[in-house]
């Protein structure tokens, strides 16, 4: 009986331990590289990187391709090949196909890849490329005056061919249906007579021209003691508001399109009938601008605008450093209503305030704000009036305008911000169009945006820094940057985007001032206006053009 037992308490044992449960070590990303450089993002790579991610642990290949995704920011996936070193804990991603040229990509690992102990991956690794422009050149190669020629002609067409059929004004951008705009128009003045000038059109053609602009502006066009409002219908004359309160005259809008005007009138001086009658019609419409009314009840300073129902509610003085030393120009040399010189000194040149005198990028600034401001202060007034050896009490406007457009150009080479394309190619900051709005960019305002109007627009100032700009804008980004109408109102790389809309006020400065710069043909004609002459004189103005 001891015997069974004994052996019947050998064969009943001890119940064994629950067995541990073994959990796979989780791993880690260890490096990136693009092309050899780390880094989590990359701008300007080729169209045919190698990424290289390393891991802290060999990889289970089987999960590299489900949880590796190669795509665009629009999500379009991209193929692509993997080879492995470090054993296994490298994966080398090649796309099978060149990518886009200036497009943004993610390359993703996902938590779900494994390594070979099945472990998971700690967290997801993600690094953004962004590849290159492509440098090929996009048009035949010319030479220099026939690409100045091509340009001119091709921006002609915005103010010759989509000119209001019934007015003939410039409409305000190519989507503006019959929104005309007033200082656009006086550009696309001055445009008329390029266009005459490099036989664009005739002599009869654009005659015929200015007396449709001529007519509709003194005899349809609403008028507010003398002055235009901003935009008009260009059908019918009747003021279209630029907003609540700004629904009159806008004096500085009036200026540029009579500096426009005034420059016709110098050059359609024949001794016949028609061209006589437009000079007389031209004489009218300037002589009933009241300037001096400006003055809001005799006040050392001009305002910008006036409506028949709000008033002077928007109660902004024209004072500088900006785009309108026109209007003071232009309201002393007036025949009816001039201003004395107390108003340009008290008014537009703050009894000196305007003056800067600080040095930006090697460059000292005579005007203005900090760093210049856009590029289109010296472009509006300067299409007409020439700076070369111009001078008075603030300035030497020949140093003020190279100055401006030098520090312009560097800060975009220097590039702060680290904008993607900014560079002495590509450079340019003034009012423009955005992405998804419009803004005037500056220095002291940069988001990105070149403007293909600012650069070029500044060729009598910067001929050589002006003219590497354009054959960049035309060459490298023809294909995305050059239409009917000649180069789209701007773009950035950096996004990358690129506007297809045109604005009057861009695309005239543009054939305006290259013809400034290889003839002097609008200085000369509107400098050699005998009220011109006088006004700015008794403003206290000298140089050789006066």
């Amino acid at each position: 009986m001891l015997f069974v037992l004994a052996a019947c308490s050998k064969d009943k044992k001890a119940p064994d331990p629950t067995p541990p449960v073994t959990t796979p070590a989780s791993f880690s990303f260890s490096a990136l590289n693009v092309n050899g450089v780390s880094g989590f993002s990359h701008n300007g790579i080729n169209t045919s990187p190698e990424i290289s991610i390393t891991f802290s642990e060999a990889l289970k290949k089987a999960s590299v391709n489900s949880n590796i995704t190669f795509k665009s920011t629009t999500g379009e996936a991209v193929a692509f090949n993997t080879t492995y070193a470090d054993g296994d804990k490298t994966v080398i991603i090649k796309p099978t196909a060149a990518l886009s040229h200036l497009t943004r990509y993610t390359v993703l690992a996902g938590t779900g890849l494994k390594s070979v102990k099945d472990g998971s991956l700690l967290s997801a690794v993600s690094v953004q490329l962004f590849t290159t422009l492509d440098s090929a050149n996009k048009f035949p190669v010319i030479s220099d005056a026939a690409l100045l020629d091509k340009v001119q002609q091709q921006t002609f067409k915005y103010f010759w061919d989509f000119g209001h059929p019934f007015s003939g004004l410039a409409r305000e951008r190519n989507t503006s249906g019959d929104v005309v705009t007033s200082g656009g128009s006086g550009f696309g003045i001055m445009a008329i007579v390029t266009g005459i000038n490099r036989g664009f059109i005739s002599r009869s053609q654009g005659l015929e021209r200015m007396q449709k602009i001529v007519g509709f502006l003194k005899n349809t066009a609403d008028k507010f003691h003398g002055a235009f409002p901003h935009w008009l219908n260009g059908a019918t004359g009747k003021v279209v508001p630029f907003s609540a309160n700004d629904n009159g005259a806008d004096l500085v809008e009036t200026a540029l399109l009579t500096e426009g005007l005034l420059t016709a009138r110098q050059y359609f001086n024949g001794a016949g009938a028609a061209e006589t009658n437009l000079r007389n019609d031209i004489n009218a419409i300037w002589d009933g601008i009241e300037w001096d009314w400006f003055r809001q009840g005799a006040q050392d300073v001009l305002y910008w605008h006036w409506s028949a129902d709000k008033g002077w509610a928007m109660n902004m003085q024209i004072k500088g450093w900006n785009e309108a030393l026109i209007v003071y120009a232009l309201a002393a040399s007036s025949n009816t209503h001039a201003i004395p010189k107390q108003v340009y000194t008290n008014g537009w040149a703050s009894n000196g305030a305007m003056k800067n005198g600080n040095t930006y990028y090697g460059v000292q600034l005579p005007l203005g704000p900090p760093q210049g401001g856009p590029l289109f202060f010296e472009h509006y007034s300067f299409m007409g009036i020439n700076p070369t050896g111009l001078t008075d009490a603030y300035a030497n406007y020949e140093t003020q305008t190279r100055a401006h457009t030098l520090i312009n150009q560097k800060y975009c080479v220097a590039n702060p911000k680290g904008y993607y394309g900014y560079s002495a190619d590509c450079w340019g900051l003034t009012a423009s169009d955005i992405k998804g709005g419009y803004t005037a960019s500056s220095p002291t305002n940069d988001v990105g945006v070149i403007a293909p109007t600012a650069a070029i627009s500044s060729m009598p100032y910067t001929p050589d820094e002006s003219m590497k700009a354009l054959k960049f804008f035309y060459y490298k980004l023809g294909d995305k940057l050059w239409g009917d109408y000649g180069f789209y109102d701007a773009f950035s790389l950096h996004e990358p985007w690129f506007a297809t809309s045109y604005l009057a006020i861009d695309q005239g400065p543009i054939i305006v001032m290259t013809e400034n710069y290889r003839t002097g043909l609008l200085w000369n004609l509107f400098m050699s206006c005998p009220e011109i002459k006088k006004g700015m004189k008794d403003l206290g103005f000298s140089g050789p053009n006066l």
